[in-house]
């Protein structure tokens, strides 16, 4: 069992593209809420479609609104449904997630969202990795700048290349690369690192030592163990040291549950985490 005293100094955010996923989208917020929490937070929703139609986008708010939970995270077109991994810096993409950004920055805004997340999108055989890469900084610029405009951050995550091995930011150090290279390009520096602490495990990374020295770039926290992506408790990491890392080193922003429920039913994997300790601060 954990001891979560220094968990309690965090809030939480359920990741309903990944928990909650054996039901329907729209029954998701409901779930959560019944489960303790008051705020989530979503890969792309729509899949392929990067102009989803208003009724549902309207759907999906009714969805967050009616179940009194807050959209807290919210991922630029990503097309994970299709084993992407972003579409930031892929050339045949640009159209669709340049036309995406202010779809998904007025989604934000409309349900108070204050971070999008942009996937970096994988190495494309055939094309040059630094025509790839300038690209995705022209894109970043948009992207930060249009979270400006809300309010919000703007996140750039590392992946693991376990099971990204296209994906070119398998390293908290690269990760930050990008964030202070679109923070000087902006001047906003609105733009942030997602720490999401399974990838950075699975990529064997010391966890101590990223966040120690890089907790001043966190713009947000995410959790699975390892091995597996299930709960906290299932695999090999110290989460009660790692919650008192982070409050030590100040981070205060939320910590993203993105896990997969060991035994496939979402409600009965949180145990590790007190009914009390799940509603967001």
């Amino acid at each position: 069992m954990i001891d979560v005293t220094a968990a309690s100094q965090h809030s939480f955010t359920v990741n309903l593209s990944i928990l909650f996923s054996e039901l329907p989208l729209l029954e998701r917020p409901a779930a959560a809420a019944a489960a303790g929490f008051t705020a989530g937070e979503l890969w792309w929703p729509f899949g392929e479609e990067h102009s989803p139609s208003e009724a549902e986008l309207d759907a999906l708010r009714k969805a967050f609104t009616d179940a009194g939970v807050q959209l807290t995270g919210l991922n630029f077109l990503d097309d994970l449904s299709k084993g992407a991994r972003g579409t930031v810096s892929v050339p045949s993409e640009k159209d669709r997630f340049r036309a995406n950004v202010p779809v998904a920055a007025e989604l934000a805004a409309s349900l108070g969202t204050k971070a999008l997340n942009a996937l970096y999108g994988n190495r494309i055989e055939g094309v040059d990795p630094a025509e790839q890469d300038e690209l995705a900084l022209e894109n970043l610029v948009l992207a930060a700048k249009a979270a400006h405009g809300i309010g919000a951050i703007l996140l750039i995550e590392a992946l693991n290349v376990v099971e990204s091995p296209d994906y070119p930011l398998v390293s908290a150090g690269a990760a930050v690369e990008i964030v202070d290279k679109v923070n000087a390009a902006t001047g906003l520096g609105n733009a942030k690192f997602l720490c999401d602490l399974y990838h950075l495990a699975k990529n064997g990374e010391d966890l101590a030592a990223v966040i120690d020295t890089c907790a001043d770039r966190f713009g947000h926290v995410q959790i699975a163990d390892n091995p597996g992506r299930n709960e906290p408790g299932t695999g090999e990491l110290d989460f009660e040291d790692l919650f008192a890392r982070l409050t030590a080193a100040g981070y205060t922003g939320p910590i993203g549950l993105e896990y997969r429920p060991s035994t496939g039913v979402s409600a009965d994997s949180f145990g590790w985490l007190p009914r009390e300790h799940r509603a967001a601060k």
